[in-house]
């Protein structure tokens, strides 16, 4: 044991300048410039399943990202173990510019946010003819967050030999909504899933609707076998199907067209608090020239509004109007009203 006397040279003294015995903090971050490009397929318990190269990743968000969430369809850059081995983990460090958000809230009093799907080409609103009924509104409110996001909408119909398309067709004719009708028989042979199939090939697309409508049945005739997704039934007593799906899927579609389809879990409500409705008159191009003559922050659905008069003077068919219209009074309303 080292004793040192009344007169000890202070260099002598080992110092310990970090009792931790760690590197001190710094504001300096690493680049990551060998960082590898992916795409978010799904999300679980923070843990995000990416698709980098031909390889499946399990990774986890970077610290230095803070409180910005990655969500399935994001384009991504990764660093650490790549190679998709079991028990490996890697770090998104960066998440792309998206080209497009599917965004919807708990409910129109909700102000929190929640991003469903990110960078999506199309969103394909699935609902049944029957067996459970239609709900009309939570179509307007996917509408109203498909033309808010930037996706375009297409509407497939199911269950047609149970009840007839052609009121909602009537009711959604003037948005000029592409869209697809189908019976059970069809999902059986795969008939519907071809028809569908031609809306999609190289796209990129989400698919909504509440459970029950075949929306999880539909996709899985849509991508590889070996991707398939369970499916439920629709609650004889409540009229309403049971949730199989809980959590948004990336899937490539079968054949080589290199399009995805993305599987949602079934909504009941579809909140619509963060849509600007200054954004939803741009679907509607034909309605946009109209708007000149509006007063400042005009809602479009008021007495003061300039294109009940452009549309008087036949510069577009009123049915657009009262369909824009429509879709901006939607807000306001549950989605069973």
């Amino acid at each position: 044991m080292r004793r040192y006397g009344k007169h000890t040279d202070e260099d002598d003294i080992r110092q310990r300048p970090n009792p931790k015995g760690n590197r001190p903090r710094t504001s300096i971050r690493p680049k990551h410039e060998d960082a590898a490009e992916g795409m978010v397929l799904t999300v679980d318990r923070g843990r995000l399943t990416c698709l980098v190269e031909d390889r499946t990743v399990m990774a986890m968000k970077a610290r230095e990202l803070g409180r910005k969430a990655a969500v399935v369809g994001d384009r991504v850059e990764l660093v650490g173990d790549l190679s998709g081995r079991k028990d490996t983990l890697a770090r998104i460090v960066r998440i792309g510019e998206r080209a497009s958000v599917l965004r919807r809230t708990a409910d129109d009093d909700d102000p929190y946010e929640r991003v469903v799907v990110a960078n999506a080409d199309q969103l394909a609103i699935v609902t049944a003819l029957a067996d459970p009924e239609p709900r009309p509104r939570l179509i307007d409110r996917c509408l109203v967050a498909a033309f808010d996001g930037g996706l375009e909408p297409l509407l497939v119909l199911t269950k047609s030999d149970l009840a007839s398309p052609d009121e909602l067709l009537e009711l959604y004719g003037a948005l000029g909504v592409p869209h697809v009708v189908t019976t059970r028989d069809e999902f059986v042979g795969g008939v519907a899933a071809e028809r569908v199939y031609e809306h999609l090939r190289g796209r990129t697309t989400a698919f909504v609707g509440h459970s029950g409508v075949g929306k999880t049945t539909l996709v899985n005739a849509l991508v590889p076998m070996d991707r398939w997704r369970s499916t439920g039934v629709v609650n004889a007593v409540t009229g309403r199907g049971r949730h199989t799906t809980t959590s948004a899927l990336a899937l490539p579609l079968a054949g080589k067209d290199n399009g995805w389809v993305i599987d949602t879990p079934g909504v009941r409500s579809f909140g619509l608090h963060h849509v600007d409705p200054s954004r939803v008159i741009l679907a509607f191009p034909d309605l946009v020239p109209g708007t000149e003559g509006c007063p400042r922050a005009c809602s479009h659905d008021e007495p003061d509004c300039a294109l009940d008069e452009w549309v008087a003077q036949g510069n577009a068919d009123p049915a657009r109007l009262y369909s824009l219209r429509r879709l901006l009074a939607t807000r306001e309303r549950r989605e069973g009203d």
